[in-house]
């Protein structure tokens, strides 16, 4: 087990004694995100967690093509490229449960979710969100929570027998009954509840309950998070904020339960002082996907843009005008999550903070595309005024020397910029 791992699973141990610490768990498969993570993580000589979600990465291949073991080695080789310490590197599985096959009567959607964490496990994740909070084919709208727990445990069961067969390292657990929808929420936020103690209880003894009739009590021992709902969440165009107020009961019901911190879901967008307070609070583990990507979009239409004023005549097709053909060729990653007019929708494939628009960036049209904007503005210094017009939010960087105006720079500067906000956040955690 790494040091990293095992820092992490002390996260408990740590809030107990009244020094609140957290980490960002950064829930992205794009290279250049993972890059600018563990760029971040080698400055600041902090450990990075990078979790894979079920629909990313699984047996099957997701929809990066990438099995668990593919996907390490992929994030291995970023760490190499980079010069970061494999020694300070965690890895996860977000979301893992049937949530990719839920379509299927609940025994096949099983089977092939316990597939999935086995090849989770088998790689050596050492971080499993187990999440079977779904309904599939022929399940009443809403799981009482001892399926949940039931189902959750069953996964667990595969977990461990891969891990004692392949000698990999135990992995720390993640559960829980209220999860929020992977990605934002696809409905009006105008009636997030948040998680009340009695309900934090009966999710910990439930699933108590469930590893214990499998013979798990060693494995539960070792779950360290619950996922609860602290009242944050976003959609395509809004943010409801962290306010620490309504959250009170529920914080002070975390001081019975030692064994464990909040998994934050859903972190996207809030200010550094809300997830200050978070991590403050017991919040340790914080999940941030789609805002680091709308930060590589941002900084990848910024450049399409200034593209388009240095050097035309190398642009076949401008990046917005592929990805609007791409999304519109294939619109099964959006059409359920953008409601409104052709006028509203269109706006939402591009700008939504929900941003489903990351599902399009592995085609290869969009890679040769976004290769094609790279090597245009390959050795080309971009004028502050073009940054300043375009990639406004980098624009002090550039002034101070701190980022170069260059292509490849300002994108990892963007989706740098959103880390640096979670890293402050973390590091400046009152008790």
């Amino acid at each position: 087990m790494s040091s990293a791992t095992q820092r992490l699973a002390r996260l408990p141990a740590e809030r107990f004694r009244g020094k609140p610490s957290g980490i960002t768990s950064v829930c992205s498969a794009h290279p250049l995100v993972i890059e600018a993570a563990l760029l971040q993580g080698r400055q600041r000589r902090a450990d990075v967690l990078i979790e894979a979600t079920c629909n990313q990465v699984n047996q099957d291949g997701g929809y990066t093509g990438m099995t668990p073991a593919a996907f390490r080695l992929f994030v291995e080789g970023i760490a190499a490229k980079v010069g970061f310490p494999l020694e300070r590197l965690i890895l996860g599985g977000d979301h893992l449960g049937p949530n990719p096959w839920k379509h299927l009567a609940a025994g096949e959607a099983m089977r092939k979710a316990g597939a999935m964490i086995d090849a989770y496990a088998a790689a050596g994740f050492t971080k499993l969100h187990l999440d079977t909070s779904m309904a599939c084919a022929g399940d009443p709208a809403i799981l009482p929570d001892t399926t949940i727990a039931t189902r959750a445990a069953e996964l667990a069961v595969v977990a461990e027998a891969r891990m004692r067969r392949s000698g990999t390292p135990s992995p720390s657990y993640i559960i829980g009954t209220e999860v929020p929808v992977p990605g934002g929420a696809v409905e009006a936020l105008d009636h997030l509840h948040v998680t009340t103690p009695q309900d934090l209880r009966a999710t910990v003894e439930v699933h108590r309950t469930a590893f214990a009739e499998l013979g798990l009590d060693e494995a539960f021992g070792r779950a360290i998070g619950v996922v609860v709902q602290p009242g944050v969440e976003f959609g395509n165009a809004d943010v409801i904020g962290y306010a620490t107020a309504p959250a009170t009961a529920l914080v002070a019901a975390l001081a019975e339960l030692p064994q464990f911190v909040f998994e934050a879901h859903s972190t996207d967008y809030q200010s550094q002082d809300g997830l200050r307070d978070l991590v403050s609070q017991g919040f340790a583990i914080l999940k941030v996907g789609p805002w680091l990507t709308f930060a590589l979009r941002e900084a990848l239409y910024g450049l399409s843009a200034i593209a388009g004023l240095l050097v035309p005549e190398k642009i076949t097709v401008p990046l917005p005008a592929v990805m609007e053909a791409l999304m519109l060729s294939a619109p099964g990653h959006w059409q359920t999550h953008y409601p409104g007019t052709a006028a509203e929708q269109r706006i939402h494939r591009h700008y939504s903070f929900s941003d489903r628009i990351r599902y399009y960036w592995p085609l290869p049209e969009a890679q040769a595309a976004v290769a094609e904007l790279m090597e245009a503005l390959e050795g080309v210094t971009i004028p502050r005024p073009l940054v300043s017009q375009f990639l406004a939010h980098l624009e002090p960087q550039v002034a101070a020397g701190e980022v170069a105006p260059e292509a490849r720079a300002l994108t990892i500067a963007s989706i740098t910029r959103v880390l640096d906000i979670y890293a402050d956040a973390i590091a400046t955690a009152k008790p």
